[in-house]
């Protein structure tokens, strides 16, 4: 059974030009310990997706539609503020995109990873101090003891990135979701982020939603990858299946796009056209005026996410017809 369900959820944003539908019938489910990739294009809805999973959506401009988020047996967006706030940061923990903004400039580490166990847990000043320096060892932080007094500037980004996976493990939680985790980290750091995050799902059976624009890190560190597209989730297989069988035009246009060794002298491939903006009329396919396959209908009809072969979905009408024929 899942621990996470998210069903036809959609979400729309109060503009001056009215509200847009950012997240547009979006289902998907997360099986524990497993690592989950949500990837795209910035802009398509994937942070936004997860911000409701926590509840952190601005509530003076977003709106929840329509659509589920099932965790424990109970819908997430139903719930009291009070019920919610237990659940967020000790069920299901978040990571986000940039930890300098995420950590309070005005408090040390020792007062940033305190406050987690305040919140949550009724531990002693003593004990608190004890949990946080093992979990700051744990993420790879030498000298722990020491560097409970120091500030978030005092610290370079893989660091503090440390630190808030380790305020977002700290109460073992079911779910992780990393939003971008190693956006502005250099490559060494990047990878050092993704083995650590993966280490400890394994060793705590965590489920993480890893969302990410980059396929690279989907690639090595997912076992399930969903793409999305302009505010729809348009193809969803096991990571291996997509990456050597992809069926949406837009998820192989995005494979194309990878650089690939030997290519010197050659052209980077890329995807003409421009992602649609979420307040333009579109009755069908959204990515049907970028697409080299698409037909006069793509752009009449609405497209449906169908099941191509066991564990692989689509929503692309011409590919699964092509896949219907060979089958």
């Amino acid at each position: 059974m899942p621990i996470l369900e998210l069903e036809n959820l959609s979400i729309s944003f109060k503009t001056e030009m009215g509200r847009l539908r950012v997240v547009d019938n979006v289902s998907f489910s997360v099986e524990k310990g497993e690592i989950v990739g949500l990837v795209g294009e910035s802009g398509c809805g994937k942070s936004v997706t997860s911000f409701s999973i926590v509840r952190l959506l601005p509530k003076a401009s977003a709106h929840i539609d329509s659509g589920k988020v099932m965790f424990d047996g109970r819908d997430l967006l139903e719930l009291p503020s009070k019920d919610m706030t237990d659940i967020r940061g000790k069920r299901i923990s978040m990571i986000f995109q940039e930890p300098m903004t995420s950590l309070n400039p005005v408090y040390t580490v020792r007062d940033q990873m305190s406050e987690v166990f305040r919140n949550h847990t009724k531990l002693g000043k003593a004990e608190i101090e004890r949990r946080s320096i093992e979990l700051l060892e744990r993420v790879g932080i030498p000298r722990a003891a020491d560097f409970m007094r120091v500030y978030p500037h005092q610290l370079s980004g893989g660091m503090r990135q440390r630190v808030m996976i380790a305020m977002a493990i700290a109460l073992k939680p079911n779910i992780l979701i990393a939003d971008e985790p190693t956006t502005a980290l250099d490559v060494t750091i990047q990878a050092q982020i993704l083995e650590l995050i993966k280490k400890l799902a394994i060793e705590d059976g965590m489920a993480v939603i890893l969302i990410s624009h980059n396929l690279g890190i989907i690639a090595k560190y997912c076992s399930r990858v969903m793409v999305m597209y302009a505010s729809q989730l348009v193809e969803s297989a096991e990571v291996t299946t997509l990456f050597h069988n992809p069926q949406h035009p837009y998820t192989v246009g995005l494979l194309e796009c990878i650089p690939q060794i030997g290519m010197k002298g050659r052209r980077l491939k890329h995807i003409d056209g421009s992602v649609p903006h979420p307040g333009d009329p579109i009755s069908g396919c959204r990515f049907a005026s970028r697409c080299p396959k698409a037909l006069p209908q793509c752009s009449e009809r609405p497209q449906v996410l169908m099941e191509v072969e066991p564990g692989h979905f689509c929503m692309c009408e011409v590919s699964n017809a092509a896949s219907n024929k060979k089958s």
